[in-house]
């Protein structure tokens, strides 16, 4: 090729990269067709292609392209790493710890390889190795905005919540439109006056803001105006961000009902009995709706010297997924659970123990913290029968509304509109009757609102359910220095409290509709039953 080819090549390429950074994927993807023409064996071509595919989710051409990348070129740190995000994504944690040595072989110093290192540790739990390489992200290229928002999460994970408030400071001081900066910075300590309410109203008003920028905004204001217990500004702010949440994202409730309704119909006793799974007493689930005390039970079995804490995996449904080769990319539906019905239930959870063998760490019992495997539990019961499961009540309203005010990242669909949240409550609490209706004694039910306001007595019988022999640092929870990667990252590391149990009554008016939903299915708050 001539040096005037290889520079039109290169000018190609340049505006390949410029397109698929201004987000115009139809461009940046012509620039790769065209290039690769020229050159098939062009290693940034076939970069190009990777992040190109990931920017449209298309993970099979991402899989395909940094695969090309790295055997054009075995030394590509950031293919490497690419493949390893993509790996940890589809809960293939082996392949993605092979795919990270050889990331972290070749790394020669690139700010934004090192910070998606980072990203990568942080799947697999690592946060101490995921600070490290954070934090050489920010020292190679400081005051990078992206960088610094990802080590301040890292320090809340960790515990570190002033030098998080420090660090989003000067995020938002450097770059005051960072809605990402500025939810993090309200949910990183209590407000004590408006000030930062007031920064955030005038940034709503600019022009053009996404919906799903305004939604971390609104968040923001309404976690704040909790904080100063105005309540009434509260609720308009976190309805303003539902609204806005909810343009952004497509919620099949049809769907999710047919889903519900193959799960009643097609798992019982009789299909439980056909087939055996593996033999392991290692794996402790906990689950049940999210925001209902999930992770403070969590913190509670996890100060057992003989329990280590993994964290919210997604490997048992991606090892049905795996094991059924279902493709479509919705995490559940009834398809899913159709494909899944048949699978040898001993492959099941030997694949499941196998994938996250590093996180599970090196102790006897290990934590999965995940609440939607409430879905699973016929499959979890079956793969694995000696396993221990935790299911979490909370009173339904307050557990409604709790997710109702809470932005998550992109899950739990439903919680942005007060009417499907409800319904959704409604078929799940119908869904845990009928599993302890047709599993008995095989999972633990344990109240949220029981537990803090006589946790002693209602740990004791949490460890005596989990055959543990009894620690009192299983009450001293909140002294633990692990980190904590949930919305419950700084509510965790204090003393238990029962300022959550019936906060929804200080909305009482506002959620007249979710309440009258629930009480159509005789769902009622704790207090009327």
């Amino acid at each position: 090729m001539s040096a005037s080819e290889t520079q039109q090549l290169q000018a190609l390429l340049r505006r390949g990269f410029q397109a698929l950074a201004a987000g115009n994927i139809a461009k940046a993807s012509e620039c790769c067709r065209l290039s690769l023409e020229k050159k098939p064996d062009l290693v940034e071509g076939h970069f190009l292609v990777g992040l190109v595919a990931l920017q449209a989710k298309d993970r099979d051409t991402a899989f395909k392209a940094f695969a090309s990348v790295t055997k054009l070129q075995p030394d590509h740190a950031a293919a490497w790493a690419h493949l390893a995000k993509l790996f940890m994504n589809d809960g293939q944690v082996n392949r993605a710890d092979v795919a990270l040595t050889e990331a972290v072989k070749f790394e020669s110093g690139s700010p934004v390889v090192q910070d998606l290192m980072g990203a990568i540790y942080t799947l697999m739990g690592e946060y101490g190795l995921a600070c490290e390489w954070f934090e050489k992200a920010n020292q190679g290229q400081p005051d990078h905005p992206p960088f610094m928002l990802n080590l301040a999460n890292n320090r809340i994970y960790n515990g570190q919540i002033q030098d998080a408030e420090e660090l989003l400071r000067r995020v938002v001081a450097i770059q005051p439109d960072s809605p990402q900066a500025h939810w993090s910075l309200a949910g990183a300590r209590k407000a004590s006056d408006d000030t930062h309410i007031q920064e955030i109203r005038k940034l709503l008003k600019g022009d053009g803001i996404h919906p799903r920028m305004q939604a971390f905004y609104y968040y923001a204001i309404g976690k704040e105006l909790e904080d100063l217990q105005r309540w009434d500004e509260a609720f308009a702010a976190f309805q303003s961000g539902a609204k806005a949440r909810r343009l952004t994202v497509e919620y099949d409730e049809q769907a999710e009902s047919e889903m519900f309704a193959f799960l009643q119909n097609n798992f019982d006793q009789d299909w439980l009995d056909k087939g055996s799974g593996h033999d392991s007493s290692a794996p402790i689930f906990v689950l049940g709706q999210p925001r209902t005390g999930t992770t403070l039970i969590e913190r509670i079995i996890g100060s057992h010297s003989q329990v280590h804490s993994a964290g919210e995996l997604q490997q048992f449904s991606l090892a049905l997924r795996r094991l059924s080769n279902y493709k479509d990319p919705r995490r559940f539906s009834a398809s899913f659970f159709e494909a899944s019905l048949n699978l040898d239930s001993a492959k099941v959870g030997a694949l499941y123990l196998d994938s996250c063998k590093r996180m599970r760490g090196d102790k006897a019992r290990f934590i999965d913290k995940l609440p939607q495997n409430y879905l699973l539990i016929p499959f979890i019961l079956k793969a694995l029968p000696n396993a221990k499961i935790v299911h979490l009540t909370r009173d339904p309203m307050d557990s409604c509304f709790a997710s109702y005010k809470q932005l998550f990242a992109d899950a739990y669909l439903h919680s942005y509109d007060l009417e499907e949240m409800a319904r959704h409550h409604c078929r799940y609490r119908h869904l845990m009757d009928v599993w302890r209706d047709r599993f008995p004694g095989r999972f633990f039910d344990i109240s949220y609102e029981d537990t803090v306001l006589d946790l002693e007595q209602h740990a004791r019988n949490l460890i005596h359910y989990l055959e543990l022999p009894w620690e009192d640092a299983c009450l001293r929870f909140h002294e633990r220095s692990e980190a904590v990667s949930t919305a419950s990252a700084v509510q965790v590391r204090e003393p238990v409290h029962t300022r959550s149990i019936g906060r929804w009554r200080k909305y009482q008016n506002q959620l007249a509709p979710m309440q009258k939903v629930l009480a159509e299915h005789d769902v009622f708050p704790s207090s009327q039953n």
